[in-house]
């Protein structure tokens, strides 16, 4: 069943995407860095506004506002795609034991895959939804066991929120006036 995807309503959207078979694969620092640098890029490229985000070993979920007249799906499998081409240079270049894991054989090759073909959106229908998210975003790697307290996680939204000096990516909060 093909769900229905609201865009052109101006409404912030929660996103969720998952690593293959839920591996860790950005288990490692590097790794999330260079999620968080796409995700940068992408978002400037594309007028994407940024509320909300956190970057977890398996999984990645963001809280954007696109520019009425974008379709979101197609950017988010772009961004999908070349984080994926960054992560194969890193892991052809480690020790890691996960390139064997994320062999798939897709239309008749062996290929790489470092995402689940699908991620899960949500149009957030209000403001106490978007900051719903946006907490959900920063408590995650405290409900995980990955720190004590959210802002001991660099690779979220939650430094810029607590006017951290150790800010990786600037958030458009003005994009929920």
């Amino acid at each position: 069943m093909k769900l229905k995807h609201y865009d052109h309503d101006g409404r912030a959207r929660f996103v969720t995407f998952c690593t293959h078979r839920k591996l860790p694969i950005l288990g490692n620092h590097l790794y999330r860095d260079k999620v968080v640098s796409r995700l940068y890029e992408t978002c400037k490229d594309h007028r994407l506004k940024l509320l909300g985000y956190v970057v977890m070993p398996d999984h990645v979920h963001l809280v954007l506002v696109p520019p009425e007249e974008v379709e979101l799906g197609p950017i988010v499998g772009e961004l999908k795609r070349i984080m994926a081409r960054d992560i194969h240079k890193l892991l052809k270049g480690s020790q890691s034991d996960l390139g064997g894991e994320l062999l798939v054989r897709r239309d008749g090759k062996e290929k790489m895959a470092v995402w689940q073909r699908r991620c899960f959106d949500h149009n957030c229908r209000t403001e106490e939804s978007v900051w719903e998210k946006v907490n959900y975003c920063h408590n995650n790697p405290v409900r995980r066991g990955l720190v004590r307290q959210a802002a001991d996680w660099r690779w979220s939204s939650y430094g810029y929120y607590a006017a951290s000096a150790n800010v990786l990516l600037e958030i458009d909060v003005a994009a929920t006036d």
